[in-house]
């Protein structure tokens, strides 16, 4: 029970720590990447012992473990809400309501076409956080600490975020939050990852706008001339739609829709 509580107590701790998020996020990024590049080492052991002469250190370093498994369950919310995910799969959503096709292309290929435009997006902010952060707290020679490797990690996560975030969505935050930063390294991550994500909206929608005007003055076109010719039973969109997939084809409109969205983030 002694235990319970202690794990219970850290964790109610760490939840009301302002830098909760800041933490799960670069913690999220250490345990993909610690995934990904450890090398042929021992894998420290989750061994707890309820004797009485228990070892503190080992106790405290698996609830710490405890702690970040608990962080991963968050870890899909955290993937989408801090890349250009969320950006990407609602313009490619958008687009393909604006050319009325249902479920083609399927969500499989839209959410796996945007997980890929995202790793392509993030690769050079991810290759920062694994030089300056990763590698450093990995090696076996002069490791830096986990607090160093966060503070480390978060500079090039914030960096992309302050670029992609509107400043009056900041704003609002911040004045919400009663505080008012000096600089961009002053942002408190709190106030960063919701204007982000509200700022991605945005922009989203924006784009999505744009999208759909070409889309509706072809169905207004097409009803013009169905009604011009008195064919006022049948329903436009059974002509709109192969007009708009071959307007969509000669327009070259996937090369043209990704190249937008990897220059929105050049």
């Amino acid at each position: 029970m002694t235990i319970l509580r202690n794990l219970g107590a850290w964790i109610g701790q760490l939840v009301q720590n302002k830098n909760f998020i800041r933490f799960s996020v670069i913690s999220l990024l250490l345990m993909i990447a610690v995934a990904a590049f450890a090398q042929a080492t021992s894998v420290p052991s989750i061994n707890i012992d309820l004797g009485a002469n228990s070892d503190k250190e080992q106790l405290s370093s698996s609830l710490k473990i405890l702690a970040l498994l608990t962080v991963l369950s968050i870890a899909p919310a955290l993937l989408i809400l801090t890349t250009a995910f969320t950006r990407i799969v609602i313009i490619l959503s958008l687009t393909r309501t604006a050319m009325g096709t249902q479920n083609i292309p399927p969500n499989q290929v839209i959410i796996g076409l945007s997980l890929f435009l995202t790793m392509f997006i993030m690769a050079p902010t991810y290759q920062k956080i694994n030089n300056d952060a990763i590698k450093p707290y990995m090696s076996e020679t002069n490791p830096i600490s986990m607090e160093e490797a966060i503070d480390r990690a978060e500079a090039p996560l914030r960096e992309f975020m302050l670029k992609n975030t509107y400043e009056s969505d900041l704003m609002m935050f911040q004045d919400f939050r009663g505080v008012k930063a000096k600089s961009r390294d002053d942002v408190e991550i709190m106030s960063l990852v919701p204007a982000f994500v509200i700022s991605e909206l945005k922009t989203a929608f924006i784009i999505g706008f744009y999208i759909f005007v070409p889309f509706i003055i072809i169905d207004l076109i097409v009803a013009s001339l169905l009604m011009g010719m008195g064919m006022m039973m049948m329903p436009p969109v059974v002509v709109s739609l192969p007009a708009k997939i071959l307007v969509f084809i000669l327009a070259d409109g996937w090369s043209v829709l990704i190249k937008a969205i990897l220059a929105g983030y050049a």
